[in-house]
């Protein structure tokens, strides 16, 4: 026999399931019970409720049978509610994790969800497991071997921290008058033409291009931002040897910073990023006029990230070159417009990490001197 349960509440109890939807930070199934008893307090039937809270008729007949039979607190609480058995066993969920962090099969980069799965069916007893499953445990234990990070710092040496806090140096302090800080380097760039010519967009149409397209040869794209001015300079080459890199120095040096008496450079590790690259380049006495008003000042290896520079080139990607250009002329052209609207508007680099900075956020990874003696002793 269905027996029907009636819901009376006293004044407290109203208020606190009141509150209790009102306020909306519980649980949603918490608060879905207190509005079935507030609604059945009110003289709704149990389809009408069930209907308004979005729940079924028999949520709200045990809602009201605990409320009757056990009080408030039990008819707003969650029941236990227990899952499946595990598939895995502590021993085989601990083979899935040594499995996940062991080399892949040959001739895959990583491991897959369907690649361990068959791996430990072949390693128990199991004849099926599914990717759930796999992904569950993997989750379980935080792990996702298919996932690759760089390290930005893969070590801190005396020669890191050296080169790091003369470059954040440069950035932090204010140049002396006729002095600029200049931050350089380049980006390589496949030149792509179009096959067949692209849709453009339309009202509810978004643009088309044809998959296929032509490689015209690479081209280079050389950027220059000044660390302290809203300044950039670029220039497009067909390659970035040792010639083109001395050409490109000369040309900071003689054009737009040909009052100033002194450079400071800011490179990167690149093999042609060197004073050598203008004695192969020029006569002895031209090389030795330029390089009299240029220092080169290098950031740590596996650290580009600290060249601002970086930046900028980020920016120029993503606003200019993140689309098919057939040829270098175009390049160049596009290349240059960009430069100039991005001069116009005063954009700048804001760097926000100085040499404090740099010793709060990485001092204890610095090296002492007497960790430096262990070293030399060993």
């Amino acid at each position: 026999m269905h027996v029907r349960y009636r819901v009376e509440l006293d004044e407290s109890e109203r208020q606190q399931l009141e509150a209790l939807v009102a306020g909306g930070t519980r649980g949603v199934r918490r608060v879905k019970r207190a509005q079935i008893l507030l609604a059945a307090a009110a003289g709704s039937s149990d389809e009408t409720i069930a209907v308004t809270v979005q729940v079924g008729t028999s949520t709200v007949y045990r809602t009201k049978r605990r409320l009757v039979e056990e009080g408030l607190a039990a008819a707003l609480a969650e029941d236990p509610r227990p899952g499946g058995t595990r598939k895995l066993a502590p021993t085989e969920e601990a083979l899935l994790v040594a499995t996940a962090c062991s080399t892949p099969p040959e001739g895959r980069a990583t491991w897959t969800l369907a690649l361990l799965a068959d791996a430990m069916v072949a390693l128990t007893a199991h004849t099926r497991i599914s990717r759930q499953t796999i992904g569950r445990r993997l989750q379980d234990n935080a792990l996702k071997p298919w996932q690759r990070k760089m390290w930005c710092v893969p070590r801190i040496d005396a020669p890191f921290v050296a080169r790091m806090e003369d470059v954040l140096e440069l950035y932090t302090t204010v140049p002396e008058a006729g002095t600029a800080v200049v931050c350089v380097d380049e980006t390589p760039r496949q030149l792509v033409a179009e096959v067949r010519p692209p849709a453009g967009v339309r009202p509810g149409r978004a643009a088309r291009r044809d998959y296929e397209y032509r490689r015209n040869g690479t081209a280079n794209v050389f950027v220059a931002v000044d660390a302290h001015r809203p300044w950039r300079m670029t220039k497009v080459t067909e390659r970035r040897t040792s010639r083109d890199f001395a050409e490109w120095v000369r040309d900071l040096v003689d054009g737009h910073y040909a009052t100033y008496d002194r450079i400071q450079m800011v490179l990167d590790n690149l093999s042609t990023h060197t004073a050598a690259a203008l004695y192969e380049t020029f006569p002895p006495a031209e090389a030795r006029r330029i390089l009299r008003r240029v220092e080169f000042h290098y950031v740590p290896k596996h650290a580009s990230w600290l060249n601002m520079v970086e930046i900028e080139i980020r920016v120029l990607v993503g606003q200019c070159l993140d689309r098919r250009i057939p040829d270098r002329m175009t390049l160049a052209a596009e290349v240059a417009a960009w430069t100039r609207r991005r001069n116009d508007a005063g954009a700048a680099v804001t760097w926000m990490f100085g040499i404090e900075q740099a010793r709060t956020k990485l001092g204890r990874a610095y090296p002492t001197p007497a960790a430096a003696a262990e070293a030399a002793a060993a």
